[in-house]
């Protein structure tokens, strides 16, 4: 007996598979240098702890220059930038944020590859961006968002090492839900 596909409306697409059966991620590959090392929160009496950051998980060949963290309000984008020689490492600490990477290094065996972690205090983890991976971030909270970034070379005032392109540039191949174009000056 045949069945009816009635149900389906016109450009119905089916959900790929993201995760595995024991919640491994499914996806196309990380970009070349980009590591995501998940971690569990430890419950406690008063609430729970989340570990942020460990030499010893080797994220990444890096040491740490400088922390910062930066909030997002609702819907709050910012994106598109790049490092020539710093390496950020990006942990969401309140709220959940979608973090996209684009590798456009030529000389890349990913390059062209798109990344997207979703990560907040509910599933906890810290992103590793290569120097020149492109990034942007958004608060997908109905709250503000806060958003530590452990970085391997401190902020040179005189000289920074942060270059943009508009959020909503078609240079990138994926938008964000409220990329204006405007783009932001708070640095991820």
């Amino acid at each position: 007996m045949k069945r009816s596909a009635a149900w389906h409306l016109p450009g119905t697409v089916r959900d790929r598979q993201s995760v595995t059966a024991d919640w491994q991620r499914v996806d196309a590959g990380l970009i070349e240098g980009v590591t995501l090392f998940e971690m569990k929160n430890v419950l406690g009496n008063q609430g729970h702890l989340t570990e942020i950051y460990r030499s010893d998980w080797k994220l990444d060949d890096a040491g740490v220059e400088q922390v910062f963290q930066t909030a997002f309000e609702p819907g709050g984008v910012s994106a598109w930038h790049v490092h020539e020689l710093t390496r950020d490492r990006l942990f969401v600490a309140v709220g959940t944020m979608r973090i996209v990477l684009y590798d456009a290094r030529a000389d890349s065996p990913s390059c062209g590859r798109v990344n997207e972690f979703r990560l907040g205090s509910l599933r906890p983890g810290i992103v590793s961006v290569p120097p020149k991976v492109w990034h942007g971030v958004e608060n997908l909270s109905n709250e503000r968002a806060v958003l530590l970034n452990l970085v391997d070379r401190a902020y040179r005032y005189e000289s920074p090492d942060h270059f943009r392109l508009p959020a909503d540039s078609d240079r990138i191949p994926f938008r964000l839900t409220n990329a204006t174009g405007a783009g932001s000056s708070t640095g991820a």
